[in-house]
């Protein structure tokens, strides 16, 4: 059993101190906010990810896993302090590195004794150099650390799952002991283990993330062409991905990427190249394709509702960037929201659990409490977030409930032809526009 500090509470932090405490490790994660540690300390979870209230709340009862605002207190008998701290994009698309800085200093002022550094957060390429930097100035004596770069490539829905069945451990180091040590804590994972120098570990994370973004917005580009020669974007994502050299993978044509992790590692990435004179071409254009897919969803129901917006209702069906997650950051839904708002529609929404932070975000948008009652007297229904519940609607009483029978299926979930059937005007991302005799 080893003691390890946690800072940070977010997805990262709680999902990395929880599955480490369930190996059997003590971990006292720290977070600045009070309000945060008072919930957790309650048995609340400040996020919606799947399992991970149950699993927090056995291992605080097995006495593994703790709560402070004390860097004291958790670094007292760290054999290891995890920085999971957020790092949100800046003014240009840089990652604003505020909260490693923070982490950073009151590690270096706090500890009395010898640490290993994990910087799990993501971080531009250097970071690690710059953080041992800050702790050896910062430290009223010297104490010996190693840092090491261990990136996360957690999906928020399935954080657990990703982090007990990795499909591999990258670590960066210049200290191939410290290194070890790292490695060791994850060999009860069995997942392969990958050890290599600071920067280049920062960069497999975002390399990572932006090949994972390029072939979302590749297949929403072919979507568009499928659109305009009537071919069907989902048995050409099908037919592409049983080539072993491709896979199926992350080529489902939809409203494009959201969330934490791939908007902003695009654009911090697409900042590193450009400080240093490179010329990110592919990279700027995945995120115009990004764009373009929420303005596609616009566009699509400007035309079907006469050619204008205003006072039109709408429902968005779905509102977190993904299933499996409260999560609206960079969300399409959001987006979307505020630009048939600004058009003059009036626009409703449901989730399944993102329905609070929703309303906080956009106190205009209503909200109601189930699909059917969102149907009710709306002119169209968009399609936003594939939540396994919506493909599973009684899609004639949708029907019956909406002033017209739009609907614009925005993630693919449903059948064109039983959609026709039941009589709705239908259209979804590259599938032909009507091409095909489905969407009219």
């Amino acid at each position: 059993m080893k003691n390890i500090a946690v800072a940070g509470t977010g997805y990262v932090g709680l999902v990395t101190g929880t599955c480490f405490a369930n190996l059997g490790n003590k971990i006292t994660c720290i977070d600045i906010s009070e309000e945060k540690i008072a919930m957790l300390k309650r048995g609340e979870t400040p996020i919606y990810e799947p399992g991970l209230s149950e699993l927090i709340q056995r291992n605080v009862k097995a006495g593994r896993l703790h709560f402070t605002t004390s860097y004291d207190e958790a670094l007292a008998d760290a054999d290891f302090v995890f920085i999971c701290v957020g790092t949100p994009s800046g003014v240009d698309g840089e990652a604003d590195l505020r909260y490693v800085r923070m982490a950073a200093e009151t590690i270096a002022e706090k500890m009395d004794h010898p640490l290993i550094v994990v910087n799990k957060s993501t971080v531009p390429v250097g970071t690690g150099d710059w953080v041992a930097d800050i702790i050896s100035r910062k430290q009223p004596t010297p104490i010996d650390f190693a840092v090491v770069s261990c990136p996360e490539f957690l999906k928020e829905g399935s954080a657990i799952a990703d982090f007990m069945a990795a499909d591999r451990v990258v670590l960066g180091s210049l200290n191939a002991d410290a290194a070890e040590k790292v490695a060791r804590l994850h060999l009860p994972l069995r997942a392969p283990i990958l050890v290599t120098d600071l920067r280049t570990a920062e960069m497999i994370k975002y390399a990572s993330n932006a090949f994972l973004a390029t072939r979302i917005s590749f297949i929403n580009e072919i979507a568009t062409i499928c659109e305009k020669l009537g071919a069907d974007v989902s048995e050409v994502a099908a037919g592409m991905g049983y080539d072993k050299r491709i896979g199926p993978h992350f080529l489902n044509a939809g409203l494009g990427y959201g969330g934490s992790c791939f908007p902003k590692d695009v654009k911090a990435l697409e900042h590193m190249a450009l400080v240093q004179g490179s010329h990110p071409s592919l990279l700027r254009a995945v995120m115009e394709i990004n764009r373009d897919a929420r303005r596609w969803a616009v566009i699509t129901l400007r035309n079907l509702l006469g050619g204008k917006l205003e006072d039109k209702r709408i429902g968005l069906l779905g509102l977190a960037f993904k299933p499996n997650t409260d999560d609206l950051r960079e969300a399409p839904a959001m987006e979307i929201g505020h630009l048939l708002q600004n058009e003059g529609a009036q626009v409703s929404g449901y989730d399944p659990v993102a329905m609070v932070h929703a309303g906080k975000m956009n106190p205009r948008l209503r909200l109601a409490e189930d699909p059917y009652e969102l149907a009710q007297g709306v002119d169209a229904l968009l399609v936003v977030t594939e939540w396994d519940e919506f493909k599973h609607l009684d899609m004639r009483r949708i029907k019956e409930g909406m002033a017209q029978p739009i609907l614009v299926d925005g993630r693919n979930i449903y059948d064109p032809e039983q959609m026709a059937a039941l009589g709705f005007t239908y259209r979804a991302v590259g599938r032909g526009n009507g091409a095909n005799g489905y969407n009219e």
